[in-house]
């Protein structure tokens, strides 16, 4: 069992633990505890119903950096076996030549065929970064998604936005997102009020999608742990400690399941609209809840971005999610940093076991390989997104 050295913060804690153990007597140095009672802080259990406290300072968990002795076949894979669509794709300012030539360079080396742009951009910024990649020779590569402004809800508001994504559907969009994780979380309307995902001042905008059958891809909450305390039983304390405004557990913020309620009303309410749950829908570390959200809702997709690390440290019950909602999933990545690519690539093709994920503070924990068949590899790298988003056929 991997134990983890505390912080500062726990030093006196862990003083005052060793001070209590060694009061019980020389040669004693444990503290007794009942059956399912945790150990004190600063001690960790050595024998059933016995804890201790090493006799050596504690690492703080960022220096604590154990080598594995583990010896395992290993088979990095720096190109995707299958040409690959990055559904999830924020590759920055695409409006000059030299901004695409580096990201085709970069996505030619990793077999990315295409990658879509999911900027949540609508207006200027839009229609210039569709000009510059139509006159590019790589326009091929690119698709472009558009965005929504959710300030100012109120009277006049679904009229202004339907409009809007009408033009942008005829400017060549092929979807709307990333509609961002503010919706939701923190965008208010003009009276203060939090403005809640399934609002129905945003019932027209949502029935517009269907009409013009133009995906939506929505990011809604952030993973659990997010909306939990801050203290030494939250997995993802570090992240957490190093990115303040990811704490979403203060008084009075809106809780996930809050979100997640609202987020499945609007699935349920207009089953016509086809919606796109970034990141799993925040399901991939509860893949029986990501199975019932595909279930009830037949008019949902989800996307792999940034949690690899909840699907590579469950590998067994991954392959069999993937298998069974083979024609449901899509890859994405979510940051556009080319050396985590192959890190997908490894999870989802190969039987690995026990590497390292490429964020320390996303995850302590290592990856293993899901070995996907290659027909469930074709669909969740491309053939998917090609059906979901209209693409056509493989050129």
């Amino acid at each position: 069992m991997r134990s983890f050295a505390l912080p500062l913060g726990a030093a006196f804690a862990l003083a005052l633990g060793i001070v209590a153990v060694s009061a019980q007597g020389p040669g004693m140095r444990g503290t007794r505890v009942e059956p399912g009672q945790p150990c004190p802080a600063g001690t960790t259990e050595v024998r059933p119903g016995s804890c201790q406290a090493p006799d050596q300072p504690a690492p703080s968990i960022l220096d604590y950096r154990p080598r594995s002795t583990l010896v395992t076949p290993q088979h990095p894979v720096p190109r995707a076996k299958f040409p690959a669509i990055d559904v999830h794709g924020h590759p920055g300012s695409l409006t000059s030549a030299d901004a695409i030539n580096r990201v085709v360079a970069e996505m030619d080396k990793l077999n990315l065929a295409m990658m879509i742009v999911a900027e949540n951009v609508s207006g200027d910024r839009l229609t210039q970064t569709l000009a510059a990649l139509a006159a590019s020779p790589h326009k091929d590569r690119f698709r472009v998604m558009g965005g929504v402004d959710f300030r100012n809800v109120g009277p006049g508001w679904a009229e202004r936005a339907v409009a809007q994504l009408e033009a942008d559907v005829k400017a060549g969009i092929v979807g709307v997102g990333e509609i961002p994780k503010q919706f939701g979380l923190n965008t208010r309307k003009p009276d203060g009020s939090r403005l809640k995902v399934d609002d129905p001042a945003l019932d027209p905008l949502w029935a517009a999608f269907a009409r013009l059958d133009i995906p939506v891809f929505i990011h809604t909450a952030e993973p659990q742990e997010f909306f939990q305390p801050l203290d030494y039983t939250n997995e993802r304390w570090l992240e957490l400690s190093l990115f303040a405004n990811r704490r979403n557990n203060q008084p009075g913020q809106v809780s996930f399941e809050e979100l997640i309620t609202e987020r499945n009303n609007v699935f349920r309410k207009h089953p016509k609209t086809r919606f796109i749950a970034a990141h799993f829908g925040w399901h991939a570390n509860d893949l029986a809840r990501a199975a019932k959200m595909l279930d009830d809702f037949p008019n949902v997709s989800i996307e792999a971005g940034a949690v690899l690390y909840d699907l590579g440290r469950q590998p067994r019950t991954a392959r069999a999610f993937f298998v069974k909602y083979q024609d449901r999933i899509m890859f994405g990545k979510d940051s556009f940093q080319p050396n985590e690519y192959p890190y997908y690539w490894r999870v989802f093709e190969t039987e690995d076991e026990y590497f390292d994920y490429y964020r320390d503070y996303h995850a302590f924990w290592k990856l293993y390989g899901m070995g996907l068949p290659d027909d469930v590899l074709r669909k969740v790298y491309a053939e998917n997104a090609r059906k979901t988003l209209r693409l056509g056929p493989k050129s």
